[in-house]
């Protein structure tokens, strides 16, 4: 049996060597993900303003669509390692045919929708006549991606409940590299380029921002193909066959929407939230809102540690509670906190004390630098607090406990952040640095929330 696909809970392997090796490929997956973004944007960007807009106009909607998918994907991660911990691959195996199934039934659906709403998601967003219409184009092929979108999504969460992160790493990773180069040759028209002295001819299809659709939905084709491939091709106990049933059960389907559908719910709240702070921090003007943007995206470099630690959270609560181990599991969500509290507070030293020069890199405006690295500055105290959140999620979501985690988010978010950013700036006229201090506010009363949640116990208790 491969080492990948089998139940990672080991009591006589150090917690900490477990975790890492679940982690690291998720987190490089993250950092090599949003480099390649940011080179995907700047490629598109040299075109020009409306360019830039008429891709990222509808960016927001379509994400939130594609996150209702990913919702599912969290449910079939939890309930298949809980069946690799139990070592019954019997049922992770029926589950992941189940994934297979429910694919389809929602990418084929989401990528007609996409295509139908090609030019009204970016007339929503109040884009303007010229944006819309490249928009529109751009739209129509990338909703051609969707449903392979899906599929990567899907199949990368069923790797993960399986304990192998470093596939969907490997895949994800080669399919950036390959969209980047797509951009360069799809993007621009045929041209020179000299090196070390040296001038070549580089062919260029010259199709502007239909390019940079064109060569993100092709790579997504081949990652999705990719992944496919290897779930029926190579033997593992993860292999899939055409001959075995494909169809959904009752039960399964039943557990997986009790996780997904709150988790669902859940990511739509931060959804619309985030809109609301967005449309808050605009009434301030064009250097809170630059300010607040790039120190946003400043932080979401120092957020990814983070984001890892949640994901091998998830895996190894579900395996642990499979092999009626939560005692466990338990050791596994404490040693994540660790290490990821160490990592998180090198990464808030690092904000904190080189906010200023981080954020020069993205803007020569000088308000700009002074308003934006001192945002960095406030976010830089949250660092790890955040991950705490961040990781007590990712294990009550493990152990199927979704609905709570609901709950704390939609009180929260709305009752803290929102509402606090809301009141601080209309009513009391005050900064852009409200904003973060409510945000802030929100992760702390979040993680408080979480942590007793967690150490309740109960999540030791639920069956699927």
């Amino acid at each position: 049996m491969s080492n990948r696909t089998k139940s990672l809970i080991d009591e006589n392997v150090k917690p900490s060597t477990t975790i890492l090796i679940l982690a690291w490929p998720v987190l490089v997956e993250q950092i090599l993900s949003t480099l390649v973004q940011s080179v995907d944007t700047a490629m598109v960007g040299s075109l020009g303003a409306v360019a830039t807009a008429s891709v990222s106009i509808s960016f927001t909607p379509v994400m939130l669509l594609t996150s209702m998918i990913m919702s599912f994907g969290a449910g079939f991660t939890a309930l298949i390692a809980r069946s690799v911990g139990a070592h019954n691959y019997e049922r992770a195996n029926s589950l992941t045919r189940q994934a297979i199934t429910t694919i389809m039934m929602t990418g084929i659906p989401l990528s007609v929708i996409c295509w139908f709403l090609a030019d009204d998601i970016p007339r929503w967003m109040g884009a303007e006549a010229d944006v819309i219409a490249l928009a529109t184009g751009y739209n129509k092929i990338m909703a051609a991606s969707m449903a392979f979108r899906v599929i990567t999504i899907m199949i990368s969460a069923i790797h993960r409940g399986f304990g192998d992160t470093k596939t969907p790493m490997l895949v994800n990773t080669g399919v950036n590299i390959a969209n980047v180069i797509g951009n360069y040759l799809l993007i621009y028209p045929t041209h020179n380029v000299t090196i070390f002295g040296k001038t070549f001819t580089v062919w260029g299809a010259g199709w502007g921002v239909n390019g940079a659709a064109a060569s993100t939905t092709g790579t997504i084709v081949i990652g999705a193909v990719v992944m496919i491939c290897l779930m029926f091709f190579k033997p593992s106990k993860l292999q899939i066959f055409i001959k075995d049933s494909f169809k959904l059960v009752k039960e399964d389907m039943k557990s997986v929407t009790t996780i997904g559908v709150p988790l669902m719910l859940q990511r739509f709240v931060m959804g619309v939230a985030s809109v609301v702070i967005a449309s808050t921090v605009a009434s301030l003007g064009t250097i809170a809102v630059a300010s607040n943007s790039l120190a946003s995206t400043i932080e979401s470099f120092c957020y990814m540690p983070g984001f890892a630690f949640a994901s091998a959270a998830t895996t190894l609560i579900g395996q642990s509670l499979g092999a009626e181990r939560p005692d466990l599991g338990e050791k596994y969500v404490a040693t994540c906190i660790k290490i990821a509290s160490v990592a998180m507070g090198v990464g808030s030293v690092v904000l904190f004390v080189f906010a200023p020069q981080i954020i020069s890199l993205f803007t020569p405006d000088a308000q700009v630098i002074k308003t934006g690295s001192e945002l960095v500055k406030l976010l830089a105290t949250i660092q790890i607090p955040c991950a705490i959140s961040d990781i007590y999620a990712g294990a009550l979501r493990g152990a199927g406990d979704a609905k709570v985690p609901f709950y704390i988010t939609l009180v929260s978010m709305w009752g803290v952040r929102v509402l606090g950013a809301t009141v601080f700036i209309h009513v009391f006229g005050l900064s852009v640095h409200w904003v973060i201090i409510a945000m802030n506010t929100d992760n702390i009363v979040r993680t408080i929330l979480f942590d007793r949640r967690f150490k309740t116990g109960r999540w030791k208790h639920l069956k699927f």
